[in-house]
C-alpha cells in the first residue's frame, strides 16, 4: 500500500487580498517519498547560449524575477545520487526537490544496485504547484464558504462578516461566480478584493502539491536499500567567461585571469556538486540574488566530443537565486602583446543586397576614430595554448605614479572591455579596448562616376598622429557596394583581407599627417 501524506494549507496571498483558506486534513493517497535532497550528491553540467557581449548576469536575474516567463539564455544537465529504499515488487516513488525549469522528457531514472531487475513502468512529472488560483481550479462546481466584511453602520462599528455559502461555478483575476441556495438570487457575482476577508474550502481529495516532483511507479525485484540516479535537463541555468587582462607598465606583456559567473533560477539548489562547464556552440532544438566569490580552485580543462569542458575541482553549493564566480584557470603572467590602431572610417555604410548599391552618397555617418586593438597569441610559447571559452574581457593598464601604496591593486586602472569568441589553442585573439585620443582619422570621397554596369570611386583619407611617437595605423576600407569589384590605383601597398575587405599599412610620424588614396571599380 502506498504511504499516506498529511498536509494543511492555512494562509496565502491572491492578488491585493489576502485570503484565509481553511482546509480540514486529508488524506492524499500519494508515493512515498525519496531520501531528503540533503542526503544527495550532485553533478552539474552547465551550459550558455548567451551573447557574451550583451549577456548581463545581474540583469538577466532582474529580469527573471519580473517575468516569469522570462528564459535565462542556457540550461544544465542535473545528475543526483540517492539512497532509497524500495519494495520487492511495485513501488511508487515521490521526487522532490527537482529543478522547476526541469524538461520532463529528458528525466532518466536508474538503480545503480541493482540495474537489470529494476525498470520504471510510468513516468509522472507534478508541476501544478499548489496557489490560490489552482486551489479554486480544483473547487469549481464544488461547495465554499466566503467570509465577507461588512461596512461598519454609524451606530455599530462592530458588524460581523457577511457569510456566504455557495458553489463555486467560475472565477477570473477580478470576480467569483458563485451558485447560492437564496432562491430569489441564486446566482452572485462578487468582486475578488479586499472585502473578502475569508475563503473557506471544503475536504479535497485530490492531491496538492508545494515544488515541482517526479513520480515514479518502479518494478522492483529486489527489495532494500538502493542507490539510484536520476538525470534530467532545466532551463533558467547559465553560466558565462569573465577575463581580467592587466597590462605591465612598458605595455609589452599582461597578466590574464579568468573566472567563471554561474547563475541559477532553475527553482532548484545543489549544494556540494560537481560543476562542469562546457564551451561551444552545442546544438540545442528549442519549443515555441546574491553575488558571491568562490575561493580560487582547480580547474580541469579537456575536449568533449567537438567542445571544451572546464571541470572545478572540487565541490560548490550552488544555491538558487543565486550569482556565484569560481576560478577557471590558474592566473597566466607575462604574456607578450602587440598593441594595433585600426581605422575603418566608412561607418556602417550596410551592404548591397540582391542588386549593387549605386546611390552617389549612400545612407550612414562616416567614423573619425581610430580603434586600438591588442593582440595576443593562444600558445605555450606565449605563456596560454588553452582553449578561452567566449566571454567578456576587461583590460587594466597600471599607472606607475600610483605604485607602491596600502591600497591593494593600486596603479592598475580600467582602461576598456571587449568580448572574445571561442578561442581555440594556436589562435590569435584580438581585443579592442577603446578608442585612441591622440590618433584621428578623415575619409573623403574625390571622385564618383557611375556608367552602364561600372562604378568607380576614389577616396582620400588622412590620419592624424598627435603622440610623442610614430604609430603604425592599418586602414580597412569595406567595399560594400557590390560583390564584383577591383582597386584600380592606390597610393600604398594593400592586401585583401577577405572578399569585401582590403588593409592598407600605414605609418604616420611624430605629429604627422598622413594621406592614402585609392581607387575601386565595380561591375555587374
Amino acid at each position: 500500500m502506498p504511504r499516506i501524506i498529511f498536509q494543511s494549507f492555512e494562509k496565502l496571498w491572491m492578488g491585493v487580498s489576502l485570503f484565509v483558506l481553511v482546509l480540514p486534513f486529508f488524506a492524499e493517497a500519494a508515493p512515498f517519498d525519496a531520501a531528503p535532497v540533503s542526503d544527495s550528491k550532485f553533478s552539474i553540467t552547465l551550459y550558455s547560449t548567451a551573447d557574451p557581449g550583451t549577456f548581463d548576469p545581474q540583469a538577466i536575474v532582474d529580469e527573471r524575477q519580473a517575468n516569469s516567463g522570462y528564459k535565462i539564455p542556457g540550461y544544465g544537465v542535473v545528475r543526483e545520487l540517492r539512497r532509497i529504499s524500495l519494495t520487492q515488487g511495485e513501488n511508487l516513488l515521490k521526487f522532490s526537490d527537482v529543478a522547476a525549469g526541469i524538461d520532463p522528457t529528458t528525466v532518466s531514472f536508474k538503480s545503480l544496485t541493482a540495474p537489470d531487475s529494476t525498470a520504471v513502468v510510468e513516468q509522472n512529472f507534478e508541476y501544478d504547484l499548489v496557489s490560490p488560483d489552482k486551489l479554486l481550479e480544483k473547487y469549481i462546481g464544488k461547495s465554499i464558504i466566503i467570509n465577507r466584511k461588512q461596512e461598519p453602520l454609524p451606530t455599530d462599528h462592530t458588524r460581523m462578516p457577511e457569510t456566504i455559502e455557495a458553489k463555486l461555478l467560475s472565477f477570473t483575476t477580478d470576480q467569483l461566480v458563485l451558485q447560492t441556495n437564496n432562491k430569489q438570487l441564486p446566482i452572485q457575482i462578487i468582486p475578488r478584493n479586499h472585502d473578502i476577508a475569508e475563503l473557506k474550502l471544503f475536504d479535497l481529495q485530490s492531491g496538492l502539491i508545494t515544488k515541482p516532483t517526479l513520480v515514479w511507479k518502479i518494478n522492483a525485484q529486489q527489495g532494500g536499500e538502493h542507490n539510484v540516479l536520476v538525470s534530467y535537463q532545466t532551463d533558467h541555468i547559465t553560466w558565462r567567461a569573465d577575463y581580467a587582462l592587466t597590462l605591465n607598465a612598458q605595455e609589452t606583456a599582461a597578466d590574464l585571469s579568468c573566472w567563471a559567473t554561474l547563475v541559477n533560477q532553475s527553482g532548484a539548489s545543489y549544494p556540494n556538486a560537481k560543476i562542469k562547464l562546457v564551451a561551444g556552440d552545442v546544438q540545442k532544438l528549442r519549443s515555441e540574488g546574491n553575488v558571491q566569490r568562490a575561493y580560487p580552485v582547480d580547474v580541469r580543462e579537456k575536449a568533449l566530443f567537438e567542445y571544451h569542458a572546464y571541470t572545478i575541482g572540487r565541490p560548490t553549493s550552488l544555491g538558487n537565486n543565486s550569482i556565484k564566480q569560481v576560478e577557471l584557470f590558474a592566473p597566466k603572467g607575462n604574456i607578450p602583446f602587440s598593441k594595433e590602431y585600426v581605422y575603418a572610417g566608412d561607418g556602417d555604410l550596410g551592404i548591397y543586397g540582391e542588386k549593387p548599391m549605386t546611390e552617389r552618397s549612400p545612407r550612414g555617418v562616416e567614423n573619425k576614430k581610430v580603434d586600438v586593438i591588442l593582440k595576443l597569441a593562444n600558445d605555450e610559447k606565449a605563456g596560454l595554448g588553452i582553449p578561452l571559452p567566449a566571454g567578456r574581457v576587461r583590460i587594466y593598464a597600471r599607472d606607475a605614479a600610483d605604485a607602491g601604496g596600502d591600497l591593494e591593486g593600486a596603479g592598475s586602472e580600467f582602461v576598456g572591455e571587449d568580448v572574445i569568441e571561442h578561442s581555440p589553442k594556436g589562435q590569435m585573439v584580438s581585443i579592442r579596448t577603446g578608442s585612441a585620443f591622440d590618433i584621428t582619422g578623415e575619409r573623403k570621397k574625390t571622385d564618383y562616376s557611375l556608367e552602364g554596369k561600372t562604378m568607380t570611386e576614389t577616396f582620400e583619407i588622412k590620419l592624424h598622429n598627435r603622440k610623442k611617437e610614430g604609430v603604425k595605423v592599418m586602414v580597412k576600407e569595406r567595399l560594400y557596394r557590390w560583390s564584383q569589384w577591383e582597386i584600380t590605383a592606390s597610393s600604398e601597398k594593400f592586401a585583401k583581407e577577405n572578399g569585401r575587405v582590403i588593409g592598407i599599412p600605414v605609418e604616420v610620424g611624430v605629429g604627422g599627417e598622413k594621406v592614402v588614396t585609392y581607387t575601386v571599380k565595380y561591375s555587374w
